[in-house]
């Protein structure tokens, strides 16, 4: 038999169409001499620290760690097990298995485990999908991969999950343990990924709180020739300039003002003319993706990232979302006409639009060298309706398919006019630009005008030469103040995440970083930002992300090596190693196995201080309290539990006992 094993209910019921398997089975479908079932997601997961020995039980202890398994143990989920169990027997009766789970390291691992938990020995193989439609799903099948060309994927999603699960497990609880015993009950969640995004914002938010607003002015002459209006601005001397070239001299701003008033005009002294191309928008990434809803439409990471998995899972209207390449494979020019088709069938306005492209102008967009494991987000081949779409589906799906059109018009042109002008031996500058060629901005004619993004190419400028004079009709000197940066939206942290190498300063490292090396994945960041939000380490006002005090005394008393995005930014590069074979499994585990064992040496040394709330104090010894949850909710318990079993209820503001004398603790304990 050949089994098909997909990630996911609906994936399977998709290829098992194509496949000719309908007959229904339990957590199964077959016919034709092959079978296709599902996982819903993982159905194993990492053994917890206790499954490696009982001294990594409850309570946590300091003393025991770090745990470094050396032959790591997965765990079946327990609400999967019936699931489980039906993989398990056909597996026994399988000659062949077709990984058919999502085309990506995460993909490969959820099928994978799987496999080696129940020791499956016979023949592997991989069909790797950009997308559900059936004319996709019908060339995938053609074009099978031998296993072994995916394999190293599993083995670089094999050392993200244990170098996630050593750091996770070792200090969250190296660092909850000592908070606790400074009165703060509640787990201070750490992670490889999620600790130096989490600084990023906790800098940020510094650096908002921190910033000292200084002033500086701008000059502008309003100018006139040919019967052109147009503005001018001073270029100051570096004496009356700060370091961001910015006039911080305010009497000479006036100076020159009054100068131009009575000078009356001004000479052109240089003039350039230079014709300027701008290529259409790259079909989207995820992370593009991201963050262009972000701007546009206020919309959450995880949010897109939703919304694309149902254009392509649900509605077969996208390629494959958690993509980090932009660019397309030549090979799929030949597509091109039926993607068109298929967009005027769903969208019977577009006609007009497409009667205006050229199906034969060949953008940056396609380009084999640039491929990674997948393409950028592009329409099917397949039809699909928008009136079953929510709206903010229907503004994905436009977005992506907007993008898509742009590579079937010609690149953006201006010619672009910079000139230099003299004002009573001051000197002056202005710039303005003319549309030659609108070419593919004339499908983002809404999205620019929204954006702003158009202002610059509406300014023209007379048609003057070198030496030309013109007429003074102005001048004002504009009061300005520098501004602190922008608080992160998920959008603009997003862009953060996939570029950590701009925050690294140390040269060496720097140059080792790939430039685009980056924190987490296109499919992890979402889930990462997530995560923050639900610990309480950050939480939403309006789009912005601000970090809660807790995050930024967790950030005090981190090492710094754990918080650098350089550093985990460079994890991930050795990631990508082990996915093209040019790093072992073993070697990369070896290494972070040593890096867990110095952050947990040094996080011994750290001292924990976290800004406690107000609490009640303890009613049976008189001493503080932290706030626990429990089975039933919230309470406040002792800092000397167990010694001292005394709480107060969370809706209590004073106890209602008398404090009596604590009893001598029976020993030391991991709390």
């Amino acid at each position: 038999m050949r089994l098909f094993l997909c990630e996911k209910p609906s994936q399977g019921r998709d290829i098992a169409a194509v496949l000719g398997a309908t007959k229904k089975m339990p957590g199964c479908l077959s016919g034709h001499g092959v079978c296709v079932t599902w996982g819903f997601g993982h159905l194993l997961e990492q053994a917890s620290p206790e499954a490696y020995g009982e001294q990594y039980g409850v309570p946590w202890w300091v003393e025991v760690l770090p745990v470094l398994p050396s032959a790591w143990q997965m765990q079946i989920k327990p609400d999967t097990a019936a699931q489980f169990a039906v993989i398990q027997n056909l597996l026994k009766q399988a000659k062949t298995v077709v990984i058919a789970t999502d085309a990506d390291r995460e993909g490969e691992v959820i099928a994978r485990e799987i496999l080696e938990y129940c020791r499956y020995q016979g023949k592997v193989e991989r069909l790797w999908l950009s997308a559900l439609d059936d004319a996709s799903v019908r060339a995938a099948l053609a074009a099978i991969k031998p296993g072994s060309e995916t394999l190293p994927y599993y083995l670089a999603g094999l050392g993200r999950a244990r170098a996630d699960w050593q750091i996770g497990m070792n200090l969250t609880r190296l660092y909850s343990v000592k908070a606790r015993k400074n009165g703060y009950g509640k787990v201070l969640s750490v992670g490889r990924v999620q600790t130096p995004t989490l600084n990023l914002i906790v800098q940020r938010d510094r650096d908002i709180a921190q910033f000292a607003p200084k002033p500086y002015w701008n000059v502008v002459a309003g100018l006139k020739a040919g019967g052109v209006a147009f503005q001018a601005q001073w270029v100051p001397a570096a004496t009356y300039c700060d370091e961001e070239n910015r006039c911080i001299n305010p009497t000479a701003a006036q100076q020159v003002v009054q100068l131009c008033q009575r000078t009356g005009q001004a000479t052109v002294t240089e003039k350039e003319t230079k014709r300027e191309t701008l290529s259409a928008p790259l079909p989207f990434d995820l992370g593009t993706l991201q963050q262009t809803c972000s701007r546009r439409f206020g919309y959450g990471a995880q949010q897109v990232l939703d919304i694309a998995q149902s254009l392509y899972e649900t509605h077969k209207a996208t390629t494959y979302p958690r993509t980090d390449c932009g660019y397309l494979p030549v090979s799929m020019r030949e597509e091109v006409e039926q993607v068109m088709t298929a967009l005027q069938h769903t969208d019977p306005t577009l006609s007009a639009v497409i009667s205006r492209l050229d199906m034969h102008y060949v953008s940056r967009a396609w380009n084999d060298k640039k491929i990674t494991a997948h393409h950028g987000i592009i329409p099917t081949k397949q039809p699909c309706d928008m009136a079953k779409m929510s709206e903010p589906e229907r503004n994905v799906y436009q977005l992506i398919r907007l993008h898509y059109l742009a590579q079937f018009l010609a690149n953006h042109e201006v010619d672009a006019t910079r000139i230099s002008l003299d004002c009573g031996g001051q000197r002056f500058k202005a710039s303005g630009k003319v549309i030659v060629v609108t070419g593919w901005k004339s499908l983002f004619e809404r999205e620019n005008d929204e954006d702003g993004q158009e202002a610059g190419d509406k300014t023209q400028l007379p048609v003057m030469s070198q030496g030309d004079v013109c007429r003074v009709t102005g001048a004002e000197a504009k009061a300005q103040q520098t501004k602190p940066p922008e608080h992160y939206t998920e959008g603009t942290l997003i862009a953060a995440m996939k570029n950590a190498a701009q925050f690294v300063t140390d040269p060496r490292l720097k140059k080792i970083l790939k430039d685009n090396a980056g924190l987490g994945t296109e499919a992890t960041r979402a889930g990462v930002i997530e995560t923050l939000l639900s610990r309480g380490f950050v939480v939403k006002k309006g789009k912005h992300l601000l970090a809660t005090p807790v995050a930024g005394d967790l950030m005090d008393m981190l090492p710094a090596q754990l918080k650098d995005p350089g550093m985990t930014a460079l994890w991930e590069q050795a990631l990508d190693d082990i996915a093209a074979g040019r790093m072992t499994l073993d070697d990369f585990m070896t290494k972070q196995s040593a890096w867990t064992k110095q952050l947990v040496d040094k996080g011994r040394q750290q001292t924990v201080k976290i800004t406690l709330p107000p609490s009640p104090p303890c009613p049976v010894c008189g001493g503080p309290t932290r706030q626990c949850t429990g089975k039933s909710g919230t309470f406040w318990g002792c800092i000397h539990y167990p010694g001292c079993k005394g709480i107060v209820n969370a809706e209590e503001k004073f106890p209602k006992q008398k404090p009596t004398r604590r009893k001598k603790s029976p020993g030391k304990n991991g709390n």
